[in-house]
């Protein structure tokens, strides 16, 4: 006895550790996804969880239905200290937000995770993956390896597990060589040694035939060795050649975000609106704002001649918005800062920020739904949210605020060869202009500085509203041409800016426009900043190699007015060599928009795209609950055409020793040690003891009439003999639990008895003796007398 015990222990222990071992390799993998070990307690602590619920459940002898029961408590009860710490109280006691959160995590968890770009925070519920994959392949794989005597079962679940974590992680993985060579090692060894030790727990000849017992032992470990280096070898050659010339497909490569900026138009076209319509009335609120930061709403970076853009796809980093995350900006440096925006005027989908945003929260009664719609952009510090903003909603900022170096510190910088789209439309006669501008200057900075002060010093100031000097708006070639060929250049920040990129960028200095606001210089500092029309501002960005992207305002300070109401063309205009056709010109006040029908068009496009997803999603939760129930539903049709089947048996004998079958496996399915073979006095022994019930010794000795009786049952005494069993069968689950009795209805003991795969019996057992049965009925060929079978009717 103490020589199986000590067998099954060491079984025991080798699977828990090839399990956990196996279930290491997903774990690692999710490495660069996270971006760092954050995600280790949720991914570790589900993986210990469902081994240990696993080996509880088999110790137990517990069936399918307890151990997913148990699954499901562990979910909710650990996954708020595990994968939702910031929602439970002192990070361990899971809140109703909680259990909200993992029970929507099962659903959306792996799109969240597929839509935002890693590496993803822990902190905005992305823990909740590979906590649930964790856990669930935990129970999989430890519960086939310690309830079946084949383990190469549990290396499916396991397999799965790694297959999934290599589709929702990137594409450049993380260790990919030595994640195939300790699967491959793992897998191996754990095989080879339980077909040893399944070969080694047999009787061992004595005297000449130990020999040959040892040849076998050492030809089986030269082969196990022999399969491990070769498992070895392939994992590393595979991954080797694979990692740095196969390209990894891995589904957040396909998976697109919903959101295209290039559906809504320039921010910069409705400049003159914002300026005239909402001169006084407050359009936001900015509370927290440091002393010489600035609001901005956008930055645009392509220039087709009639509108300053966001670049398209593949062009600049303007259009490299993803879902907004707790970690955002992780490489920005400067002051950190708290900044609460409450919305007032201000509509549309570009949100006001301040600074490098690592983290936004949405306060109001659509908080859910702008957080869900957000999206941000750190090459250029802009958020957009597509559910638009209205007056009430509000959000905190929590930002890093770079500083403003000095010349002197710009002086030995050079500029920064960031990828920008090209130019186009732009006439040919701006770089004679910029050259000209920048022909004194020696160093990069200073040549910024001679194109900043020649519109800022050189150029008059005027928005072109009622009783002010006249100036168009819109920021197109026809209209620059015109600014910068005038004999007083006059215009507003729109215009100033526009062309002080346009200038840079013809000499080659990496420049931008960014439309924004930031108070005056007499109001700077305050609690509360009050953004209006009037704080309205652009300005211009270049960027530096050490630097990075530096403000430039070349937009004339406002009191610097022209002497008249017009403006003249200069005396000796620079020629414009092949300059292509000036664009229709723009109307004085209403720049360009786009019409209302491409953006209902859009957002019907978008419904179907997310109906579409939803369906999918359903199906796959469906499909997913309908292969869970799958097992159940058939081990419940096997065991009812079974009892069927024995009902209704040709024999009237083969029903009666069918019903005492039925009987016997109702009682195996509650984990009655009922030893195959027995007699039916022995197993009434065992079970009247497990149930406390007397009449199973008196159904036993009927059985036993019946069957060895010198005539057949009558069609009564099948049906009175049915009848007794099923009351029998029915008070087994009394005093027992709701989970116990849904347990034995679906336990597989019974169904596997007498296979490969029968369920191991940690109970000991009565001693075997053979006995005539054919599937467990006997036949009236076999009903003769057992040596401890009565006599009365011999």
């Amino acid at each position: 006895m103490s020589g199986r015990a000590g067998v099954s222990v060491r079984r025991w222990v080798l699977d828990l550790s090839a399990v956990t071992a196996l279930l290491a390799v997903p774990i690692a993998g999710f490495w660069p996804t996270f971006g760092g070990p954050t995600y280790l307690p949720a991914a570790i602590g589900g993986a210990l969880l469902g081994v240990g619920l696993a080996a509880l459940c088999a110790w137990l002898r517990w069936g399918v239905l307890p151990l997913a029961g148990l699954t499901v408590v562990a979910y909710f009860l650990f996954g708020g200290a595990l994968a939702l710490p910031h929602t439970a109280v002192l990070g361990v006691i899971p809140t109703i937000d909680t259990l909200g959160r993992l029970a929507l995590g099962v659903v959306t968890s792996w799109k969240q995770l597929l839509t935002t770009v890693a590496p993803v925070a822990a902190s905005d519920g992305h823990l909740i993956v590979p906590f649930l994959l964790s856990l669930v392949a935990a129970v999989l794989t430890a519960s086939l390896a310690l309830r079946l005597r084949t383990p190469a079962w549990a290396l499916i679940p396991a397999a799965a597990f790694l297959v999934a974590q290599i589709a929702l992680g990137t594409s450049q993985p993380a260790v990919p060589v030595v994640q195939g060579v300790v699967f491959a090692l793992v897998a191996a060894i754990w095989l080879a040694l339980r077909q040893s030790w399944e070969h080694g727990t047999g009787a061992v000849p004595l005297g000449d035939g130990a020999a040959p017992v040892r040849g076998v032992a050492a030809r089986r470990l030269i082969l196990g060795g022999a399969v491990v280096a070769i498992a070895a070898l392939v994992g590393v050659a595979t991954s080797a050649f694979a990692a740095p010339q196969s390209p990894r497909y891995v589904l957040r490569d396909v998976v697109i975000p919903p959101f295209d900026v290039h559906a809504y138009p320039s921010p910069l076209q409705s400049f003159r609106a914002y300026v005239r319509d909402f001169p006084d009335e407050p359009l936001f609120s900015v509370t927290g704002m440091p002393e010489e930061a600035r609001v901005r709403l956008a930055t645009v970076d392509a220039y087709d001649g009639t509108v300053y853009n966001v670049s398209d796809d593949g062009a600049g980093t303007s259009s490299a918005f993803s879902p907004v995350r707790g970690n955002m900006s992780a490489q920005a440096e400067g002051t950190p800062a708290t900044v609460r925006v409450e919305i007032g005027a201000l509509e549309g989908v570009w949100m006001p920020e301040v600074g490098a945003v690592r983290s936004i929260a949405f306060d109001g009664d659509r908080a859910e739904d702008l957080r869900r719609t957000a999206y941000y952009n750190e090459g250029t510090s802009t958020a957009v949210v597509t559910r638009e903003l209205s007056e009430g909603d509000a959000y905190t900022l929590e930002s890093v605020v770079p500083s403003t170096p000095s010349d002197n510190a710009l002086e030995g910088d050079d500029f920064a060869p960031v990828a920008l789209p090209d130019q186009e439309g732009v006439p040919q006669a701006f770089v004679e202009i910029a050259s000209e501008a920048v022909a004194e200057a020696t160093t990069p900075i200073e040549q910024v500085r001679a194109l900043q002060t020649m519109l800022s010093e050189g150029g008059f100031f005027s928005h072109g509203l009622e009783g002010e000097v006249l100036s168009r708006a819109g920021h197109g070639a026809e209209r620059i041409s015109t600014l910068l060929g005038s004999d007083q250049m006059v215009g507003d920040d729109e215009q100033y800016a526009t062309a002080m990129a346009l200038l840079a960028r013809e000499i080659g200095i990496p420049a931008r426009v960014v439309m924004g606001f930031y108070p005056e210089e007499d109001t700077a500092g305050e609690p509360v900043f009050t953004a209006t029309g009037d704080t309205l501002h652009a300005w211009v960005e270049v960027a530096f190699e050490e630097h990075g992207w530096v403000t430039f305002d070349p937009t004339p300070a406002e009191d610097q007015v022209p002497n008249d109401q017009t403006t003249k063309p200069r005396a000796d205009p620079k020629p414009q060599v092949l300059q292509p056709p000036p664009p229709p010109q723009e109307p004085v006040d209403l720049p360009p928009t786009v019409p209302d029908d491409r953006e209902s068009e859009d957002e019907s496009t978008f419904d179907a795209a997310l109906l579409a997803l939803i369906v999918v999603i359903g199906i796959g939760v469906l499909s997913v609950l309908a292969l869970l129930a799958a097992p159940f539903i058939v081990i419940g049709a096997l065991k009812a055409a079974r009892r069927r089947r024995r009902r209704e048996a040709e024999r009237a004998a083969d029903r009666i020793s069918g019903g005492w079958d039925e009987l016997v496996d109702r009682a195996k399915d509650y984990g009655t040690p009922v030893t195959p073979g027995a007699t039916r006095t022995e197993d009434a022994g065992v079970v009247e003891a497990a149930f406390t019930e007397p009449r199973v010794t008196t159904l036993a000795r009927r059985a036993d009439l019946e069957v060895f009786g010198p005539s057949e049952p009558t069609p009564d005494d099948v049906a009175e003999f049915w009848r007794q069993v099923d009351e029998i069968v029915g008070g087994m689950g009394a005093g027992r639990s709701v989970w116990n009795r849904l347990g034995a209805r679906l336990s597989l003991r019974s169904l596997l008895a007498g296979t490969r795969f029968a369920l191991p019996d940690r109970r000991p057992h009565a001693p075997r003796r053979p006995r005539a049965r054919a599937e467990g009925h006997e036949t009236p060929s076999d009903r003769a007398p057992e040596p401890d079978a009565p006599q009365e009717n011999a």
